[in-house]
């Protein structure tokens, strides 16, 4: 039985960059989920895994605000938005910046 007039689009919905933005935080967690300890820590040290794994976890939580922030600039059209958005980006380019070292 087919829809009511009006609703037959509802079911089909075309890859836009939402569901790309989606993906690729997707992609950037299950990353971050199989990276091992950083160069020059044995996996085996103590202390390692429990660090690491909220070093992991706060890479991945910067990396999907960035992706949204990304995705938001794409779509921003208020100069004023733009520039809050492009600052926010920078910023968490430092604290991933600063996460690595």
């Amino acid at each position: 039985m087919a829809p009511p007039r009006g609703q037959e689009d509802w079911r089909v919905v075309a890859r836009g960059w939402e569901s790309k933005a989606i993906a690729s935080q997707q992609e950037s967690a299950a990353e971050a989920r199989h990276t091992g300890p950083p160069a020059g820590v044995p996996a085996d040290a103590p202390g390692a895994k429990a660090g690491d794994a909220g070093r992991r976890a706060t890479h991945a939580t910067l990396m999907l605000a960035r992706t949204r922030a990304m995705a938001d600039l794409q779509s921003a059209c208020a100069p004023a938005h733009r520039a809050m958005l492009e600052q926010a980006i920078a910023e968490l380019d430092q604290r991933l910046a600063a996460l690595k070292t």
